[in-house]
């Protein structure tokens, strides 16, 4: 089976992970895989690996955006000639239509050209009617990564596609040194926080300085860059040292190594990959309670608190910071919900399963 990827970029998102995952486990299911993307820190290492990678910039809102992303996307379809194109989230997937011949959708798929599969990720509550009517028109089966997206979808409009739910999956970080994580960071002995997140909208980082605002002491490690940082970087200054702003990274092991506690206080989200790699790292999560954090964390593994609650995520945050016992019980729950509910294995067949049988239908 001869798979794609086209994705906007493939820097150090949650949906970037997933494809570096499903790219690197692919021979597990008889894949060959390449990677068509604007490309990024991922791309380049699935390069260095040896899998085949194109350039296809991402679309941007404009008719000559779209037209250079189609054209650049046809021509890796050709070079590559999949058997099929998993598009990751909305606008990818528009790309991918494109890039086929533009034949009614009552021709069979065969004659219709090579099949798109959309992953769909999430958007913000507003975005979802038009994600829907998007993909209703432009894709051949959508899988969403959790129960609630895929109702969401629903309920916004999407008709005449196929859904499947395939939730996330990660393998178990690379054991790095506690004492040695921490020195490299300037930590000491006291309690750290870890967020990794995009310092965009979505991820309310604001909520989260000011529910460390409320704490007296520990360390607040902030991995992630975007348009807001400046911004929160005024916010976080009266915390000195306290808010410490990482920047990307890469090394997300070691970060999670030398933590004790990730926070994620989003307004939405799908099903992010970092907390599924701070569980299986044997780190809890206090994360707000939206859809596919809710799923995840509802058998434990953490805390959940409303949205937009700086003191709900403080007082979540003492009750396992402060407390250690109660910190191990919730990283032996999330060692448990990984083990049980999001093995890369079980993922990776789900997706073959699927799309050998859109390939044959």
């Amino acid at each position: 089976m001869r798979v794609l990827h086209l994705a906007s970029v493939m820097g150090i998102g949650g949906a970037e992970a997933l494809v570096l995952e499903m790219v690197r486990r692919g021979h597990e299911v008889g894949w060959e895989s390449a990677v068509a993307s604007g490309g990024g820190l991922r791309a380049d290492l699935l390069a260095a690996e040896g899998f085949q990678t194109f350039d296809v910039p991402p679309a941007e809102r404009s008719v000559s955006g779209l037209a250079r992303a189609r054209a650049a996307a046809s021509a890796a379809v050709s070079a590559f000639r999949p058997d099929v194109v998993i598009a990751h989230n909305v606008s990818a997937t528009a790309v991918a239509r494109l890039a086929r011949p533009a034949l009614p959708a009552f021709v069979p798929l065969p004659r219709r050209g090579v099949p798109v599969v959309t992953v769909f990720h999430g958007v913000g509550e507003a975005d979802y009617r038009g994600a829907a009517r998007v993909l209703t028109l432009t894709t051949d089966h959508v899988v969403v990564v959790a129960d609630a997206i895929g109702r969401r979808l629903s309920g916004a409009g999407l008709r005449g596609v196929g859904t499947s739910v395939i939730r996330n999956a990660v393998t178990v970080p690379e054991s790095v040194d506690r004492a040695a994580a921490r020195a490299e960071l300037e930590l000491g002995d006291g309690p750290v926080a870890l967020c990794l997140a995009r310092m965009a909208e979505q991820k309310r980082h604001d909520i989260l300085i000011d529910a460390w605002k409320l704490r007296d002491d520990g360390v607040l490690l902030l991995a992630g860059d975007g348009p807001l940082r400046a911004d929160l970087e005024r916010r976080a200054a009266p915390l000195g040292d306290r808010v410490r702003f990482l920047g990307a990274r890469s090394d997300v092991p070691r970060l999670l190594a030398a933590t004790d506690v990730t926070v994620l206080t989003s307004d939405w989200e799908g099903l992010p990959i970092a907390v599924l790699e701070s569980l299986a790292a044997g780190r809890p999560v206090v994360a707000t309670d939206v859809d596919g954090l809710r799923e995840v964390l509802g058998g434990g593994g953490g805390r959940l608190v409303p949205p937009r609650d700086p003191d709900a995520a403080a007082r979540a945050l003492g009750e396992l910071l402060d407390d250690p016992a109660a910190r191990a019980a919730e990283a032996e729950a999330g060692l448990a919900t990984i083990r049980t509910a999001y093995d890369p294995g079980a993922m990776m067949r789900s997706y073959d399963d699927l799309i050998r049988r859109i390939c044959t239908r």
